[in-house]
C-alpha cells in the first residue's frame, strides 16, 4: 500500500504484478538461472526499494519487466496485461507506449556524444508517433521543468552539463512520454551527496505530483529509508524478505536481510545486536555439520543456507515467500526464531568470553 493510502482501504490492483518468473541467461553450458520464483507487487503511486548484493539479479529483473529479456517461466502483468507474452510488432508497441520507463544509473553514456538535450529528451515522445514539432517541443520543456530545468540547457550536449543535471535530463527523459512507472537502477551511485539527495527528493516529489511508482534499485540503504514505501530484497535470483521499509529496517525477518542492515547501519535501528554480533552470528555457516552442509549445498536448497549459521535440515528445500505479519513476507523457514538464537548465542559468548 502506497504511503498515501487511507487506513483501511482496500488494497489496490496493482500496477505492476511479477508472477513466479524465472529468467535464464545464456545457452547450453553456458546458461545461469538469473532469477527463480521470483513474485512482487508495486501499486500505483508506491515507491519500492529493491536492494541486493552485486549479482543477485536485480537488473535482470528491471530489464525482464521492460521487456528487454524474456522469461523462462512465469509472467509479468502491467496494468491488468500480461506484456511478457508480447512478442514481434506486439511488443514494439507496448514499448513505443512509454507507460514503463527505465533511468539508469550512468545517464546518457551511451547515446551519440554530438545529442543535445533537446534531442534525447524528444527521442521517446518522437517514437510514440508525435511528429507536430510544436507539441515535441511543449512537452520537452515541460519534462524539463518538472526535473527543475529550464531551455537554456536544450542546445548543450551530455558533456556540456554537470553529472547532477545528467540524472536529471535523464529523468526527464522517461517523464516525456508520461509513464505510469518507472524504474530507476542505481540514480544516485555516481552522484555526490548534494546531488544525490536532490534527485531522491526530486522522485519523492515527482510520486506526489505525478502519481507515478517508482521502483528504485540501489545498494545504499540510507537512500531508501527516505522515501520508500517498501523494500524487497533479493538474494541469488529469489526474493528473501518483502515489507514496509521502516519495518523491515527496524527488525529483519531474514538473516540475509540482517547482514544488509548491518553493513548500514546508520538505517539499522534494533540495537539490541551490534552490527559485528549479527554479522558474527549469521554469517558464520562453518560450524554447521559436515552432513547438513552437503545437503544445503544443492540448488533446490535455501538460497542462502550455506552462509547462515542457523540453517537445519528443513533448509535442504528452497522455503516459499509467506505472510510474516503486517503487510510482510519472508522466505525462511526459521524466520520467527533466528533472532531468538542468535541474541543467545551471543550472550553465550559474552558469558564464554568472561570466564577466567
Amino acid at each position: 500500500m502506497s504511503a498515501g493510502a487511507p487506513a483501511g482501504a482496500p488494497p489496490a490492483t496493482p500496477l505492476l504484478a511479477v508472477e513466479s518468473l524465472d529468467v535464464i541467461l545464456g545457452r547450453g553450458w553456458r546458461a545461469a538461472r538469473v532469477l527463480r520464483g521470483v513474485d512482487l507487487a508495486i501499486e500505483p503511486g508506491e515507491i519500492v526499494g529493491l536492494v541486493g548484493e552485486t549479482g543477485s539479479g536485480k537488473t535482470t529483473l528491471a530489464r525482464t519487466v521492460l521487456g528487454l529479456v524474456s522469461p523462462a517461466g512465469g509472467q509479468v502483468v502491467f496494468e491488468g496485461a500480461p506484456v511478457s507474452a508480447l512478442r514481434g510488432g506486439a511488443r514494439r508497441a507496448e514499448r513505443r507506449r512509454g507507460h514503463l520507463q527505465l533511468v539508469f544509473q550512468d545517464p546518457l553514456r551511451s547515446l551519440d556524444p554530438d545529442l543535445t538535450v533537446d534531442d534525447i529528451v524528444a527521442e521517446g515522445i518522437r517514437l510514440q508517433g508525435e511528429t507536430d514539432r510544436s507539441v515535441i517541443r511543449q512537452r520537452v520543456l515541460g519534462a524539463l521543468d518538472k526535473v527543475g530545468l529550464d531551455d537554456s540547457v536544450l542546445p548543450r550536449t551530455p558533456g556540456q552539463i554537470s553529472g547532477g543535471q545528467r540524472q536529471r535530463v535523464s529523468i526527464a527523459r522517461a517523464l516525456a512520454t508520461e509513464p505510469r512507472l518507472l524504474i530507476c537502477d542505481e540514480p544516485v551511485s555516481a552522484l555526490d551527496a548534494s546531488n544525490r539527495n536532490y534527485i531522491l527528493r526530486l522522485l519523492a516529489q515527482l510520486r506526489t505530483a505525478l502519481g507515478l511508482s517508482i521502483v528504485i534499485i540501489s545498494h545504499d540503504l540510507s537512500s531508501l529509508a527516505g522515501i520508500a514505501d517498501r523494500v524487497a530484497v533479493l538474494y541469488r535470483g529469489r526474493i528473501v524478505e518483502d515489507g514496509p521499509v521502516d519495518q523491515v529496517f527496524a527488525a529483519p525477518r531474514h538473516p540475509y536481510t540482517a547482514l544488509l542492515m548491518a553493513s548500514a547501519p546508520s538505517v539499522r535501528h534494533d540495537r539490541e545486536l551490534s552490527p559485528q554480533q549479527v554479522t558474527r552470528t549469521v554469517a558464520e555457516a562453518g560450524a554447521l555439520p559436515e552432513a547438513l552442509l552437503s545437503s544445503l549445498d544443492d540448488p533446490d536448497a535455501c538460497v542462502f543456507a550455506t552462509r547462515c549459521a542457523f540453517a537445519a535440515a528443513p533448509c535442504a528445500a528452497q522455503p516459499p515467500l509467506v505472510p510474516a505479519g503486517d503487510r510482510r513476507s519472508v522466505a525462511c523457514h526459521r524466520h520467527t526464531e533466528w533472532m531468538t538464537l542468535a541474541r543467545a548465542r551471543t550472550a553465550d559468548g559474552r558469558t564464554t568470553e568472561g570466564q577466567p
